[in-house]
């Protein structure tokens, strides 16, 4: 990957409903060219899926928390039930007093405590400590551009 990747990468997460010419002409390339790249880009797995970014509040999901899920065993191989669990966005297996890491997305706080109830349910887990956000001053996507130092 090049710097002409990483900035085709930076122009798509910007917006990736731009025109192939567009995104040809800000980094230099042709409307073709910048398309076989997105292509290629595409077919080596680093662009995943084209995504729409929805306001959480809008759709009526605007309570956010992250859960630290304590467990008795290991809990590696239990991603299938925390993806079974629609209202959790992320799960990751962390290093830590905890062993999993959760983010969930709720319309309510009574809902987010039915979610906690659910993650009771999931095999091996003995606890949960909920992180409930009262505001959010930003998320931003990777940033393709920082690897090479541009």
């Amino acid at each position: 990957m090049d710097h002409i990747d990483r900035a085709l990468l930076a122009r798509l997460q910007e917006d990736a409903t731009q025109p192939y010419a567009a995104l040809g002409q800000a980094v230099g390339l042709s409307a073709g060219a910048a398309h076989e790249r997105v292509r290629k880009l595409k077919e080596r797995g680093v662009i995943r899926r084209t995504a729409v970014d929805v306001d959480p509040a809008a759709v009526g999901s605007g309570v956010l928390a992250y859960v630290m899920v304590d467990s008795t065993s290991w809990m590696g191989d239990s991603a299938r039930e925390f993806a079974a669990l629609p209202e959790i966005l992320e799960a990751h297996v962390i290093a830590g007093s905890a062993s999993v890491l959760v983010k969930v997305r709720t319309a309510t706080t009574e809902q987010l405590q039915d979610v906690l109830r659910r993650i009771y349910a999931v095999d091996g887990v003995s606890g949960t400590q909920a992180t409930v956000v009262l505001e959010t001053f930003f998320e931003r996507p990777l940033s393709p551009l920082v690897a090479d130092g541009t």
